[in-house]
């Protein structure tokens, strides 16, 4: 049977009462200018970058980083609608009757904790020593098993899957918890089953593939 809302549950209501189309502009403008900065950064680790500049060798890198700039926004509607639908039928399965809408709604604000890493990135290369390389920043993903092992460390096949598995995943969950209880007006102890069934069952499903047929 739902419960009433927790208290916990109606400040997260309180919290997130806001307009979530300029929400979503910010949210794209922080990412755009994380990563921008950030492959400004990649590009002057890369041994004389100056010249190469000068002779037009980073033509395809500008195109690359401009076409993945326009996609960004496409790409974080899609994840938010990828992600509510895994919550809604996860609960569903569960015997849950939710808010796809607001489901929806929750994702757009959760993914505000993967700005984090990105901008953690940035401040750890913003000076960066002249024994870094392009690699190492563009490979770098704070407080990861990745990180931990280190990615010279760790044979490409598995470094995608390393550096998924993070603090921030696990802060992303119980985000997720709160909001699932926020929606669903069920339990925090139930609202954890639905994280687990809709959210780390399937990225572990995912990296598993990902890692079973890397080439």
């Amino acid at each position: 049977m739902a419960l009433p809302l927790s208290p916990e549950g109606q400040r997260l209501k309180d919290l997130i009462d806001f307009d979530k189309r300029i929400y979503f502009v910010v949210l794209v403008l922080l990412f755009l200018l994380i990563r921008y900065f950030t492959d400004v950064l990649i590009i002057e680790a890369i041994p004389d970058s100056e010249r190469l500049q000068a002779e037009g060798s980073f033509t395809f890198f500008y195109i690359f980083n401009t076409l993945n700039y326009l996609w960004t926004p496409f790409a974080l509607l899609w994840k938010f609608t990828v992600i509510s639908f895994l919550f809604w039928f996860g609960g569903f399965m569960l015997g849950y009757k939710v808010s796809y809408r607001e489901l929806w709604q929750f994702a757009l604000v959760a993914e505000v904790i993967f700005i984090f890493p990105e901008l953690i990135r940035l401040l750890v290369y913003l000076d960066p020593s002249s024994g870094v390389n392009y690699q190492e920043i563009e490979e770098y993903r704070p407080l990861s098993l990745l990180s931990l092992l280190g990615a010279e460390n760790v044979s490409a096949q598995y470094r995608y899957a390393l550096a998924s598995i993070n603090v921030f995943e696990l802060i992303y969950g119980i985000l997720w918890m709160y909001g699932f209880h926020m929606i669903s007006r069920r339990s925090l102890g139930a609202s954890a089953v639905v994280v687990l069934v809709s959210y780390f069952i399937p990225l572990a499903i995912w990296l598993t593939w990902y890692v079973m047929v890397y080439r």
